[in-house]
């Protein structure tokens, strides 16, 4: 029978800890509720909070379960349950926009696509799950960045390349853009990642009302636009597209 590793064991044992109880826990709480000395729990404490399992306070210096355990405890939904409950009100989508709709999770310092429906038209399309988007020009990957503390973190630590003359990628401008979503529940992309390309996005949220995807429709500026601004009729489809799947995931009324 194979045995435990220790060190695995002990730090499983500290993310229960974390997760139960106070809020934040000090070193020393922490050893002396796990029997350890205060050199191997240290020890194991950095580790995990260089992963970004666990995060220090830096007044109180004190630890609590970091954002990464959180992205990691949703992984399953955002690949499995997200993509079923979004099923039908993604294929409304794109039969009402007349657009292509994707469906998008972070995943390493980017928007992974976990669904696509085509364009509900006889044009030439290729299939896009599986494909990585960037976070910070496109409008699954501001939407991600705007709502999950997470993603905006990668989206910074990111290069922020420039793939047309519209993107933006100075970290102020970003930032701005960032508000600008909160502020409306949507993002948009005009020509900031592909030449001809617009896109609008509205973010997706579970039970706990934490951001765990986003949705959004893809498609030739002159479709998507009309008079240089988005068309209002799509913005408020997309919207209510992730509305209706947040409320399939638990998340109430947005």
């Amino acid at each position: 029978m194979a045995r435990n590793i220790q060190s695995l064991e002990r730090a499983a044992a500290m993310l229960r800890l974390l997760a139960g109880g106070e809020r934040r826990l000090g070193l020393s709480d922490i050893a002396s509720s796990l029997g350890l000395a205060k050199g191997t729990a240290h020890g194991i404490l950095r580790t995990l909070q260089h992963e970004g399992f666990v995060e220090q306070d830096e007044t109180s210096g004190r630890y609590q379960l970091g954002a990464e355990l959180l992205r990691l405890g949703t992984t399953y939904l955002d690949v499995h349950e997200l993509r079923a409950r979004a099923l039908v009100w993604t294929d409304d989508l794109a039969r009402s926009s007349g657009e292509s709709v994707h469906l998008g999770v972070l995943h390493q310092q980017g928007v992974l696509v976990v669904h696509h429906v085509f364009r509900p038209d006889d044009s030439r399309q290729v299939l896009e799950i599986g494909a990585m988007q960037p976070l910070h020009s496109t409008a699954l990957g501001k939407v991600l960045s705007a709502y999950d503390p997470v993603a905006h973190s990668e989206a910074l630590e990111a290069d922020r390349k420039a793939f047309t003359d519209r993107t933006v990628c100075d970290l102020d401008g970003f930032e701005e853009i960032l508000d600008l979503t909160r502020a409306r529940g949507y993002a948009a992309d005009v020509e900031e990642t592909w030449e001809g390309v617009a896109s609008i996005a509205a973010p997706i949220h579970d039970r706990r009302r934490m951001p765990v995807g986003s949705v959004g429709i893809t498609g030739a500026v002159e479709r998507v636009c009309r008079d240089g601004e988005l068309r209002p009729e799509l913005i408020a489809a997309v919207r209510d597209c992730a509305r209706a799947v947040s409320r399939d995931l638990g998340a109430g009324r947005f």
